[in-house]
């Protein structure tokens, strides 16, 4: 099931999205699950939001060795966890603001993980089970103030450093998945998810001890090797296999 959140008539609500390309309203909840409603209208013909709104995005560094090696960082032996404000969330099709406090701002293409229940100290077990869907995500980052800083919440917060969408897929497993980033049509990135260092199970075992996963929040699972910089005009797609295409244009944030 691919589920969207859209705007009409100033009320935004979730939907359905079916084959046809028409969205019908999605009666239920995240935690409950949504079944399908009354057709709304055609996908095209709708303003769409951003597919969830999360407390926190959880977000993961150097979860591919090659990601790693290319910046010349240790490989790490647990996940390093960093947060991205919800404030950097756009969906598909928005505009991403390139601040001019940076020199080189980048894309790392990623996929995300959308938690359905809320969570304490989950087993590796049980983790899939407190997971309501996943879909496309970049973590666009200045790097330039990344390296800079002591931590990263300025290179990782700017207002829509995180495009994520378009919609989430329920029926989905992350496992052995390709993972593809292009700008302008060209690929800059392209792995597949059996590389990660730290799999989905294993990210929610890790963060659901150290914080409470409420619904609705977002794990970026990082980003494999192939990072580079975006500017002015750019058209950055981030494609995962069997969930989609999330696109975004650039311009300056001063335009």
């Amino acid at each position: 099931m691919r589920i969207i959140r859209y705007r009409q008539e100033e009320k935004s609500a979730f939907g359905v999205l079916t084959t046809d390309g028409i969205v019908h309203e999605a009666l239920g909840s995240m935690e409950e699950g949504f079944h399908q409603g009354e057709g709304v209208g055609l996908y095209t013909n709708l303003r769409l939001l951003a597919p969830v709104v999360p407390s926190k995005i959880i977000a993961i560094g150097r979860n591919y060795i090659a990601h790693a090696a290319e910046y010349d960082r240790e490989v790490p032996t647990e996940p390093v966890i960093f947060l991205k404000p919800p404030s950097t969330i756009i969906t598909h099709g928005d505009t991403i603001l390139l601040p001019h406090e940076s020199d080189r701002v980048e894309h790392e293409a990623e996929l995300a993980v959308v938690i359905g229940t809320r969570a304490i100290n989950v087993s590796e077990e049980n983790a899939r089970s407190v997971v309501f869907g996943y879909t496309c995500a970049n973590d666009v980052t200045a790097r330039d103030l990344q390296f800079k800083d002591v931590q990263w919440t300025r290179g990782k917060g700017f207002d829509t450093f995180c495009p994520i969408g378009p919609w989430i897929e329920t029926e989905f497993d992350p496992a052995n998945k390709k993972i593809e980033c292009r700008v302008n049509g060209k690929v800059r990135q392209q792995s597949n998810t059996q590389h990660l260092l730290f799999d989905v199970d294993e990210l929610i075992r890790y963060i659901s001890k150290i914080m409470t996963l409420e619904v609705g929040d977002v794990i970026l699972t990082g980003t494999p090797e192939g990072v580079g910089r975006i500017n002015k005009g750019d058209l950055v797609e981030v494609e995962v296999e069997g969930i989609g295409t999330l696109g975004n244009p650039t311009k300056n944030a001063s335009d």
